[in-house]
């Protein structure tokens, strides 16, 4: 039982809510039927589904406005007043503190995002949790924040990687100027570092390592750049006339004329030693540009169903929706996966876009997305924590008809233009 997941353990939940608490009753029962729930029940609402569901409808309606007082105070001079907010308690959030220092030295602009200007997301002391508290009282925003802190804390953590490299000190400095993404710590007087990073970043890291040594990367063996070529003709370079050339951002010499290759963003490389990185990922190993097509970890055998209704999304009245339907099936991890040979849960989820050119055009982009596996991946559940899940892969959907950016729905005015950008960063647009 330990091991079952949320849906298993409750697997029928029920939700009771008052409408009348709420200064726009209506706008409850909406979101609480928009996802296909099972409401009854007149001067109560009572909503039957998954321990999922149930979790994120309770999410939704904390952000919703309340009356200060019992509905029979409804037509009172105090009806357009909210309820008067408490410093409630919110549960502080365990952290690693690997991850928390990688998030205040690397990640300090979406930690103030996540924040906003009221809240304040605070370490007391050597004790390993964070706490959240309201510079206004407002229990509402502390609890928006810690769930938008948990989702984000969840998915750095299960990408974050930690590795020790023995390297010549002379190039420390430059390798932290190179990866900037990267925690790297250690001393230059001495060869052992310890970098902290995103999976990704590591990646390009040691992509770049590799082919400025001769010998294979590995944790203990000394990482000093050196061509064969030089070895070889016994020849001493010039410091000068390095200078002066284009150095090859991968092994850090002067590129040859005859062996230069520059991409379309203008930066430029040997080409050996581009060929070599594109071998584990086509992008640019300075600005991350994508060259070629991308392919996921999305697990095979999903569908993507499409189908159009003529009810229009808030913020775009005058155009139909467009609802997508995602099912990805239960299976067993492959190597590309965290735990080969394990199961993993599937997942249902349901999204919507406006049916208008530009809507049109962003679901050709996403039907691409798909294609090439990139939609969902596998991990940790940001909703339950549980691991072994399918999971969405950093594209953005709208899985809600109404009720704005903080409960997943419309009305939201740049989401079109910021889903493209997220494409874009695929390779996709």
């Amino acid at each position: 039982m330990a091991n079952a997941s949320s849906k298993e353990v409750f697997s029928d939940v029920t939700l009771t809510v008052d409408p009348n608490t709420f200064i726009e009753p209506n706008q409850v029962k909406y979101i609480l039927t928009e996802c296909g729930n099972r409401v009854t029940g007149t001067l109560h609402y009572e909503v039957q589904g998954s321990f999922d569901e149930i979790e994120d409808l309770f999410v939704k309606m904390s952000s919703l406005d309340r009356y200060v007082a019992a509905p029979n105070l409804r037509d009172s001079p105090l009806r357009h007043q909210q309820r008067p907010r408490s410093p409630t308690s919110v549960k502080p959030v365990p952290i690693v503190g690997v991850v928390w220092d990688f998030i205040q030295q690397r990640c300090s602009e979406e930690l103030k995002r996540i924040q906003g200007e009221d809240v304040l997301i605070h370490k007391p002391g050597d004790k390993m949790v964070v706490t959240f508290q309201s510079h206004r009282k407002d229990p509402v925003r502390v609890h928006f924040a810690r769930e938008r802190f948990v989702t984000f804390y969840q998915r750095l953590a299960t990408d974050l990687k930690v590795k020790t490299y023995r390297l010549d000190p002379q190039h420390y400095k430059s390798l932290q100027g190179q990866f900037p993404e990267l925690l790297i710590e250690g001393s230059p007087s001495k060869d052992n570092i310890t970098v902290t990073g995103r999976y990704i970043h590591i990646v390009l890291l040691e992509d770049f390592l590799r082919h400025s040594s001769s010998s294979a990367v590995t944790s203990q063996r000394p990482l000093t750049p050196q061509r064969v070529s030089d070895r070889a003709s016994g020849t001493t370079r010039n410091k000068q006339s390095d200078e002066e050339e284009e150095s090859c951002p991968i092994c850090l010499y002067p590129i040859k004329e005859n062996t230069k290759k520059t991409l379309k963003c203008k930066h430029s490389f040997c080409r050996g030693c581009l060929e070599q990185a594109f071998k584990t990922k086509p992008v640019c190993p300075t600005c991350g540009a994508v060259y070629g097509e991308l392919k996921g970890t999305q697990p095979n055998g999903g569908t993507m169903t499409v189908t159009k209704e003529r009810s229009c999304l808030s913020g775009y009245e005058t155009y139909g929706t467009i609802v997508i339907q995602y099912h990805i099936p239960s299976g067993i991890q492959t190597e590309e996966h965290p735990n080969p040979g394990q199961t993993y849960r599937g997942a249902s989820r349901t999204a919507y876009l406006p049916d208008s050119s530009e809507g049109r055009n962003v679901l050709a982009l996403l039907t691409r997305a798909f294609d090439q596996r990139l939609t969902f991946t596998i991990g940790r559940s940001s909703t339950t924590g549980m691991e072994n899940m399918v999971t969405w892969n950093d594209i953005h959907h709208k899985t809600s008809r109404s009720g704005g950016t903080s409960c997943y729905g419309y009305p939201d005015p740049d989401y079109l233009r910021r889903l493209q950008d997220e494409l874009k960063v695929k390779g996709i647009y």
